[in-house]
């Protein structure tokens, strides 16, 4: 089974940038759909960003235009370049696959944006 395993995340300031970078086991490559979610405190976790077929990218409005989703397929990995973060965008990041790509959840990354 695949696994996900999100190290980094960290506290930066309003206006701030941030890059996250979900370690994926296995072949990259065999897992089509992947996104990046996130859950705030309070609330449900939610998708922030996805990518399928390495290629078509979909994001949630609130942080389109701030956000992009990438893959690294040579590190294995799928990253989330944060920029302009507000402090709305704090909460623990997770990465999985999407639909029946989907794997056992891990631990997540805090990122908390605040002065």
């Amino acid at each position: 089974q695949v696994q996900f395993v999100e190290p980094g995340g960290g506290l930066v300031q309003p206006g701030g940038s941030l890059r996250l970078s979900c370690v994926v086991s296995g072949s990259i490559s065999n897992v089509a759909a992947m996104g990046w979610y996130r859950q705030a405190p309070g609330k449900q976790r939610e998708v922030v960003a996805t990518i399928a077929g390495g290629r078509v990218r979909h994001y949630t409005d609130s942080v389109k235009g701030r956000f992009t989703i990438s893959i690294d397929n040579a590190k294995n990995t799928v990253n989330l370049q944060m920029n302009s973060l507000k402090p709305e965008d704090t909460g623990v990041y997770f990465c999985n696959g999407i639909g029946s790509y989907r794997s056992d959840w891990g631990q997540g990354t805090q990122v908390t944006v605040s002065s």
